[in-house]
């Protein structure tokens, strides 16, 4: 009988949600989508002296943002100790788990030891009850963990969804610790008996999980659960070419939200960063779910290339609905700028859109609009010369006296105001974005006048006479 597809992501609240578990979360989320079936969302926090609520609303908050919505939780591991004791307890018992009395200098000694001899450097199983085998005493003061009584004999083998065909001996594989001194369980323990309780079917994860995959499904074997399958998939590389981590390189989704990426874009990247359908860059969310059936993954490391993400937001920016957009350049206004955006916003961002990457970009050039630009020196320079002031006094005299103020108006006045002093186009506009704008590129010129009062319009073109 097929079991009903049910995924999980599993982030551990130790720091944000970075890009590659971002990643694993989308893969996951539309899998399940896919198959009609559940997302679960579980929270790792057994590392108690490094995880933070804040980690956690981070995670939760990236969640919200990637629109990667869950079936169940958020479950928390802390707060299923009493399962997980019960499980130890029963694995004490039946033998599939020991206590060991090893002290951290013993297990170093025995390293140093196996080194020497140019071993492998494995557990050396002293505590490991075996028939007619005489324990160590057990020494006064010394917490013991748990450790986990791994298969000697045989391989460990898997068909990973990403990979195919896994085999891996046990006897590679240590006897590990599934309790620590403290009695909180460790994560390869954990994981096993969330996934054996929440049904989990199918687990999407980075391939730095392919060597706790062997100790996972003999814990799972041990306990006579269910294995799910197993899809591991290659790491995210960053402009160094070493793999995106908390540590080394990565930025948190949240980032990129605070820098005018789009969580469309966002998902469109990072579904196409190790996954593919045909030739196909663009794609809505539905569409992903529609095609996301675990095929096509790519079994090489991504290249995480920021010029592409930029392209992707661009295209995204481009599409959306102005009134949304328009919300969102004023959020960022508010924050970066300090700015509250009159109703000129929408028209503002449908001139600019087409130019801009972000929405933080987009509200840099709105912001132009609200607040008096101090233009370069060098542009200045260039482009508001002696020979070119008679003309912008002309300009802004014109536009002063202008009836109606709309596109039409703006470019008769400057069409006679070029005829007026034998000017060419090129030589009017510049000057007049560099004192209207800051810059000497701009759209439309009796676009952007347009957006302006006609106080406004004289007060920047009348710097030119300073």
């Amino acid at each position: 009988m097929t079991r009903p597809v049910r995924t999980r992501i599993a982030p551990s609240p130790t720091g944000f949600l970075h890009l590659g578990t971002a990643r694993t979360a989308l893969y996951s989320w539309a899998y399940a989508r896919h198959h009609g079936g559940q997302f679960v969302l579980r929270i790792e926090d057994t590392d108690v002296a490094r995880s933070t609520q804040d980690a956690v609303d981070q995670i939760l908050a990236s969640m919200r943002w990637l629109g990667l919505d869950y079936d169940e939780g958020p479950i928390y591991q802390m707060q299923r100790l009493d399962r997980y004791g019960a499980i130890i307890a029963r694995m004490l018992e039946e033998g599939t788990a020991y206590h060991c009395y090893c002290t951290p200098q013993e297990l170093d000694e025995a390293r140093e030891a196996q080194r020497a001899r140019g071993e492998k450097t494995l557990y050396d199983r002293r505590w490991r009850p075996e028939p007619g085998k005489t324990l160590p005493p057990i020494p006064e003061g010394v917490k013991p963990v748990v450790r986990f009584r791994n298969p000697i004999e045989g391989d460990v083998t898997w068909d990973d969804i990403v990979k195919g065909p896994i085999t891996i001996n046990n006897r590679e594989i240590d006897d590990l610790i599934i309790v620590r001194p403290d009695g909180v369980p460790t994560y390869n323990f954990c994981v096993v008996v969330d996934d054996w309780d929440m049904e989990i079917s199918h687990v999407f994860r980075g391939d730095e999980h392919v060597n706790n995959t062997p100790w996972q499904i003999n814990i799972f074997q041990a306990l006579g659960a269910p294995l799910p399958l197993f899809g591991h998939v290659p790491v995210i590389l960053g402009d160094d070419g070493h793999k995106l981590s908390k540590r080394k390189g990565a930025v948190s989704v949240t980032a990129y939200e605070e820098d005018g990426y789009l969580p469309e874009a966002m998902l469109n990247y990072l579904a196409r960063l190790g996954w593919s359908h045909g030739d196909e860059e663009i794609f809505s969310r539905d569409q992903l779910v529609a095609w996301f059936d675990g095929s096509h993954l790519s079994r090489s490391p991504a290249q995480w290339d920021p010029a592409k993400l930029k392209w992707v937001n661009a295209h995204y920016i481009k599409q959306m609905d102005l009134g949304a957009l328009t919300t969102q350049v004023a959020s960022q206004l508010r924050k970066r700028h300090g700015i509250e955006a009159d109703a000129r916003l929408g028209d503002i961002c449908a001139l600019f859109r087409d130019r801009c990457e972000t929405t933080v970009a987009l509200a840099e050039w709105a912001s132009r609009f609200y607040v008096g630009v101090k233009p370069e020196s060098a542009d200045l320079a260039q482009h508001v010369t002696e020979a070119v002031r008679p003309a912008l006094a002309t300009l802004a005299g014109k536009l002063e006296q202008l009836a109606v103020r709309d596109k039409a108006s703006i470019a008769a006045a400057i069409k006679e105001t070029l005829a007026a002093h034998g000017l060419k186009m090129p030589a009017l506009a510049m000057p007049v974005r560099v004192l209207m704008l800051g810059t000497p590129q701009t759209p439309s010129l009796d676009a952007v006048l347009a957006l302006f009062s006609f106080e406004e319009i004289s007060q920047r073109l009348r710097y030119a006479e300073i």
